[in-house]
């Protein structure tokens, strides 16, 4: 199956559910476009990859590139919903200590909101 997404946002969030496989080709490159084009609208970017199926070693650089473009961005990108086969290539390649992971995008989102509370504490402090 070809990769589909769609997205939905929570405020400053942008949730890209991934179904199908994250493979070289088409799919990796739609992936990429559509995250970096919404970029300007949102500093943080949750990828539910639970009905994702496979994920070869182009996905995973594209994956990559997403987690350095969102950086640079000063944004921050969490993956979701890790299951199967995508869960040992991202323990095998020890990215799962690179990205925030969480089981379900609502805690992705409840995580992004305590940081952003934990960065407004420290510079009304100083």
């Amino acid at each position: 199956m070809l990769l589909q997404t769609s997205s939905r946002s929570v405020g400053d969030t942008l949730i890209v559910d991934c179904k199908g496989k994250i493979i070289f080709g088409e799919e990796t490159a739609f992936l990429r476009h559509q995250v970096r084009d919404l970029l300007n609208n949102y500093r943080h970017i949750v990828l539910n990859l639970a009905d994702v199926s496979y994920i070869d070693s182009a996905g995973v650089g594209t994956l990559v590139g997403l987690y350095t473009s969102v950086h640079n961005g000063g944004g921050e990108i969490a993956l979701v919903g890790l299951t199967g086969k995508v869960k040992d290539v991202l323990q095998i390649t020890k990215l799962v200590t690179v990205f925030e992971t969480f089981a379900t995008p609502e805690e992705a989102i409840a995580h992004f909101g305590r940081e952003a509370e934990q960065a407004s504490a420290v510079t009304s402090s100083k």
